[in-house]
C-alpha cells in the first residue's frame, strides 16, 4: 500500500485473466492509492468491453465512483493482432472513436514488433497500421499509445516522418538513453513497468537513472507474464506500487515529488488541465 495517488497507464483490465477478480482487484487498487487505469484495446473484438469497463465515466471526468479507480479505454489495433484484417478496419476504428469520443482517452494499442515482423513477414502492414494510428490520433486530437519490440528505429522514423501532434506513451519502454530522448523530443512520455525488477535490465535501469522526471509514467502491462517483470508472480494493477517503489529506489528525487510528477505527466498525456 502507499500514501500516494498512482495511475497504471497500461493493463488490459478487460483480459479474461482478471475477470473472475475484477470488481475485488478494482476495490483494492483504489485502497492502494491507484486512481485511474487506462485500459487499451488490441483488436476490433475487444473495442466495445474495452470501453463498456469505462461504465458512466467520460474521458477526462474525474468524479468516477467513490471506491474503484477511474478506468479510461483506449482503442487501436496492436501488431500481433493484424491478421485477416483490412483497411476497413481502420474505417471501423474511426468510426468507434467518433461514436465513443467522450469515453476514449487515446489511440492504441498500436506500434510496430520487429520479431513478429520476422515471423510473419507483415512489416509493410505494421508500418502502414502504424501510420493509419498516427493519423488518427491527430484527427481526433488524442494521444498514442506505442507498443515496440525490436523495432525502436522504425517507430521512430515513422513519429518523424508522420508527428503525433497529440504525443503519447513509449509503452513498456526499454532502451537506451538515446532511444529514450528521441522520443521525449516527439512529445512522449516512457511508460516504466516490471521489467526494472530484472538485473539483466541493466540498461533501461540506467536509463531510467538519467531521464527527466516529467518523462515517467508507471504501467503494469497486467495481465501479460513474464514481460511485466516481478519474476513468474501473478501480474495486476496493484503491481503499480511496486514499479513506484522500485523506481524510487533508483531516481534522487523524494517519493513524494515522484508520485507527483508521474500524476502531472499522467495529466499532460489526457490533456487535463485543473
Amino acid at each position: 500500500m502507499t500514501a500516494f495517488t498512482l495511475t497504471d497507464s497500461h493493463c488490459h483490465l478487460d483480459f479474461s485473466e482478471l475477470t473472475p477478480q475484477r470488481d475485488q482487484l478494482l476495490a483494492q487498487c483504489y485502497q492502494a492509492g491507484i486512481k485511474r487505469i487506462i485500459v487499451p484495446a488490441v483488436s476490433p473484438k475487444n473495442w466495445k468491453s474495452v470501453i463498456e469497463l469505462s461504465k458512466g465515466n467520460t474521458a477526462l471526468n474525474t468524479n468516477c465512483a467513490s471506491n474503484i479507480p477511474q478506468i479510461l479505454p483506449c482503442v487501436g489495433i496492436h501488431p500481433w493482432y493484424l491478421s485477416g484484417l483490412t483497411y476497413q478496419d481502420i474505417d471501423k476504428l474511426s468510426q468507434t472513436i467518433q461514436q465513443h469520443h467522450t469515453k476514449i482517452v487515446a489511440i492504441g494499442e498500436t506500434g510496430i514488433d520487429g520479431k513478429i515482423a520476422k515471423q510473419q513477414a507483415n512489416l509493410a502492414k505494421q508500418v502502414a497500421f502504424f501510420v493509419a494510428h498516427i493519423h488518427l490520433a491527430n484527427q481526433y486530437k488524442l494521444p498514442l499509445i506505442v507498443h515496440h519490440r525490436s523495432s525502436h528505429p522504425l517507430i521512430y522514423a515513422q513519429l518523424k516522418q508522420t508527428p503525433a501532434h497529440y504525443g503519447g506513451i513509449i509503452h513498456a519502454f526499454s532502451g537506451s538513453y538515446q532511444q529514450a530522448k528521441h522520443y521525449i523530443d516527439l512529445g512522449f512520455k516512457l511508460g516504466i513497468g516490471g521489467t526494472i525488477s530484472y538485473q539483466r535490465a541493466q540498461k533501461t535501469i540506467n536509463t531510467l537513472r538519467k531521464l527527466p522526471l516529467n518523462s515517467i509514467v508507471l504501467e503494469t502491462d497486467a495481465p501479460a507474464m513474464p514481460l511485466s517483470g516481478f519474476q513468474g508472480q501473478a501480474n495486476t494493477p496493484l503491481k503499480v506500487v511496486n514499479v513506484f517503489q522500485l523506481l524510487c529506489q533508483q531516481r534522487s528525487e523524494s517519493p513524494e515529488e515522484i508520485a507527483r510528477a508521474i500524476e502531472c505527466n499522467i495529466d499532460n498525456v489526457l490533456d487535463i488541465k485543473y
